[in-house]
């Protein structure tokens, strides 16, 4: 496969320098700039940056020829000191006349081209040399130019001569506009060949005429037909990886120096610059690499013990007789979370391009079929009716109701759910119950990646959780019912539950969103044994009222362990709040990925109007969990206004540093804020000069110290905060003469919170700097 498809396509990825390789290419969509009289072409450039590593740094820069009003794109070797990029939040900036063009505009020229991925614009070959470490950065050369051209009449060869019953490059349609997790068919990516430029096309039509003539020279040489579907079968699952790696959706990733391939996330962003990989360069999306992946897949599936079967079966109309196996166990959809057959028909395009005559009845459709897919996703139809929330809980508990019935009554039952919203938990919990599952059990189980983008600066489990049941039933298979719970007795008992489970849960190193929902095993246990649970009143008790007690529950004995079992009540509920939301979001927090080319410009982040929201500073959670949280421990969010802000469907607990203005007063903010205005010359933090005005608006400066706030959580942001800004004598008097330090609390509080700020945070360093004075001042 190797060989001839590189005796086809190798001329098309000549470097043209004896012993240089090139690894990959960066190009830039483009667009005219609309400002008055300008009419440039601008390059789409989110990040000039190519490289960061410790010593020599390179990146692009614009050179513009304002008579010509060309904007030509250079390699920088200096590359520690870069211009700013052409796109921010979808809009475009020209470098030539600085107007910006509304991203609604940069849209519609884009629509125009189809994405403007084949009318690209090359901007940088980077190769690797057998004689050196490290990459080699270039300007593109006229054979580079050569070599697109000569590969957009190959493919234009191809499709006009091509005899198959399918076009070569994919023509099928890309779901709707505004599909969960689409962004590009904005942009005029329609159909699933609209995210390869035209060397990418051609090298993937090239390979996929290859993969099928492997069978056929097979069989010609006398192998078994079934050895030699087997062998195209999996030559084709590498031409999907191979696919995956030559998008226009392609990041290059300056840190490390090298490709990402199209899904860093379960999703389709607009990328502006975009990064070609060379199949045959050695590097991230090389050909070898790729079928090796396939070919350590196999080995791994491979037990030599014995054989298992598969089967294409709808989960809710499944093919085994009643009571006929010991386990059932599924990964069932994450709610709204992954548009699965959507995304699927990514790869199913190219399959049915490769492999859809040998495997015909996998393949008999355009695309993957859709309308029974057990998701929320309201543009969406499913038998009839729109996948909604009651949707996914009706079509949840037929299916979960059918692996009930196809395991047998002293079996067992394994769900894997990862989500991070309690409303996708509460549907997948009540279809369970719905089907007749009792849950006895919740296991995280490490099965995520950390650097992945969903998990970035959010509560998303870094676990999957494994909710082990049994089927609610007799021994004949029947379900039991008419066993009703009282709702007092469960209330007794659930404490006791998560009282014994949250100390297994901490010696285990679980804590934050894992802990919480691996308590609903041992929670749900109390209220699913029963058919229904009712009050004294008659009154039969909800699922979601239920789960209002667990949450409840789970905050205040994580509270009791954040304090080392000290009363926690003792503190007031602002300090109880942000205690638990940052153990909420202490899963994962140390593999954050700060890469700056972790995410496109435009992406999940885009809001109705198209502008893309600032990435939020702070401490988010979503707003349904942070209110649960708050409400298990007595509080109220919007009572909370100057240490929590709600925007929509999330809440942000405020970094310390914006609270400057809240704790140090309100007039001087106002000053602050005029001043900053003015153009600064100096760099400082963002809190220094609201903090410097405040300083001189009470009057505090050398001799006094800032006015005390209303709370434990308050007198320690104020330390903090005046540690972070240099005041080292005012933050003596604030702790020793103003008496902040005398309050034990004050300690306790401080010491639960560094062991809780991740370790890259402003907050972290600031509260070990208070604490680190604590045996100097005498406490």
């Amino acid at each position: 496969m190797r060989e001839q498809s590189a005796r086809e396509l190798s001329c098309y990825y000549s470097d043209g320098k004896a012993g240089a390789t090139p690894v990959a290419y960066l190009w830039c969509r483009t667009i005219t700039c609309e400002g008055p009289g300008c009419g440039a072409e601008v390059p789409l450039v989110r990040s000039l940056r190519l490289s960061k590593p410790s010593g020599h740094a390179v990146g692009l820069r614009f050179v513009v020829a304002k008579p010509g009003k060309k904007i030509d794109v250079q390699i920088a070797e200096d590359g520690h000191r870069l211009q700013a990029g052409t796109v921010k939040r979808g809009a475009v900036t020209c470098p030539v006349c600085g107007y910006t063009t509304a991203v609604e505009q940069v849209r519609s020229q884009l629509r125009a081209r189809k994405g403007g991925a084949r009318d690209a614009r090359l901007v940088c070959v980077i190769s690797s040399r057998a004689t050196q470490t490290g990459r080699t950065y270039r300007a593109p050369a006229d054979s580079d130019f050569k070599a697109i051209a000569d590969a957009a009449a190959a493919l234009g060869v191809i499709q006009r001569t091509s005899l198959g019953a399918l076009p070569p490059v994919p023509d099928e349609p890309l779901p709707p506009e505004g599909t969960l997790g689409f962004r590009v068919q904005k942009y005029g990516i329609l159909e699933w060949g609209d995210l390869f430029n035209t060397r990418q096309a051609l090298t993937l039509a090239t390979f996929a005429k290859n993969v099928r003539r492997v069978r056929e020279e097979m069989i010609g040489a006398g192998k078994a037909t079934d050895f030699a579907a087997a062998v195209t079968t999996c030559l084709a699952l590498s031409l999907d990886r191979l696919a995956e790696h030559s998008t226009s959706i392609c990041r290059w990733n300056s840190s490390g120096e090298k490709m990402q391939a199209s899904f860093g996330r379960q999703a389709v962003p607009i990328v502006w610059d975009f990064c070609e990989a060379n199949p045959f360069g050695g590097s991230v999306g090389d050909w070898d690499a790729l079928v090796d992946c396939v070919v350590r897949a196999c080995r791994a599936a491979q037990t030599g013990r014995t054989s298992g079967t598969a089967v294409q079966a709808n989960a809710a109309q499944h093919p085994l007789p009643d009571g006929f196996a010991d386990a059932f166990i599924t990964d069932p959809p994450y709610y709204d979370a992954v548009p699965y057959a959507d995304l699927s028909d990514f790869f199913y395009v190219w399959l049915r391009r490769t492999i859809g005559d040998i495997h015909g009845a996998l393949f008999s459709g355009r695309l993957t079929p859709k309308s029974g897919e057990c998701v929320v996703n309201p543009v969406k139809q499913g038998d009839g009716e729109t996948k909604d929330p009651r949707y996914f809980e009706r079509t949840m508990t037929e299916a979960m109701r059918e692996g009930r019935r196809l395991t047998r009554p002293g079996g067992i039952g394994i769900v894997v759910f990862a989500h991070k919203s309690t409303s996708g938990w509460e549907a997948q919990l009540q279809a369970m119950i719905d089907a007749g599952w009792m849950i006895t059990a919740s296991w995280p189980i490490d099965t995520e990646m950390g650097s992945r983008l969903r998990a970035q600066n959010s509560a998303a489990l870094a676990s999957s959780i494994h909710l082990v049941c049994r089927p609610r039933e007799y021994p004949d298979g029947s379900v039991r019912t008419g066993e009703t719970g009282d709702w007092r007795d469960v209330l007794v008992e659930l404490p006791k539950r998560i009282h014994d489970w949250m100390p297994r849960l901490g010696a285990e190193g679980v804590v934050g969103a894992d802990a919480i929902f691996a308590c609903l095993g041992p929670a749900l246990e109390v209220f699913s044994r029963y058919e229904r649970v009712e009050k004294a009143s008659g009154d039969q008790v909800l699922l979601k009222e239920y789960l209002e007690h667990v949450w409840s529950a789970v905050a205040r004995e994580a509270l009791a362990m954040i304090f080392s079992g000290a009363d926690a009540t003792g503190f007031e509920e602002d300090a109880r709040v942000t205690a638990m939301w940052l153990w909420t979001l202490s899963t994962g927090s140390a593999n954050r990925d700060d890469s700056e080319n972790s995410s496109s410009d435009e992406d999940e982040e885009d809001d109705e109007s198209g502008a893309r929201k600032a990435k939020p500073t702070g401490f988010v959670l979503e707003y349904d969990a942070a209110r649960k949280i708050a409400q298990g421990l007595g509080a109220h969010l919007e009572a909370l206004t100057s240490l929590i802000e709600i925007k929509g469907s999330t809440a942000r607990l405020l970094p310390v540093a914006e609270r400057t203005r809240s704790l140090f007063g309100q007039t001087a903010a106002a000053t602050a804020m005029a001043k900053r205005r003015k153009k600064n010359t100096q760099t400082t933090f963002d809190f220094a000069s609201e903090l410097e005005e405040a300083e001189k608006a009470a009057g505090w400066g050398d001799t006094g110290a800032p006015e005390k706030g209303a709370t434990v959580l308050d007198h320690l942001h104020q330390a903090m905060i005046l540690f972070g800004g240099g005041r080292g004598e005012a933050l003596k008097r604030f702790l020793v003469a103003d008496g902040s330090g005398s309050d034990n609390r004050f300690w306790r509080l401080a010491q639960a919170l560094s062991a809780l700020y991740p370790s890259s945070t402003d907050e972290k360093r600031w509260v070990d700097g208070v604490l680190a004075r604590k045996k100097g001042l005498g406490f």
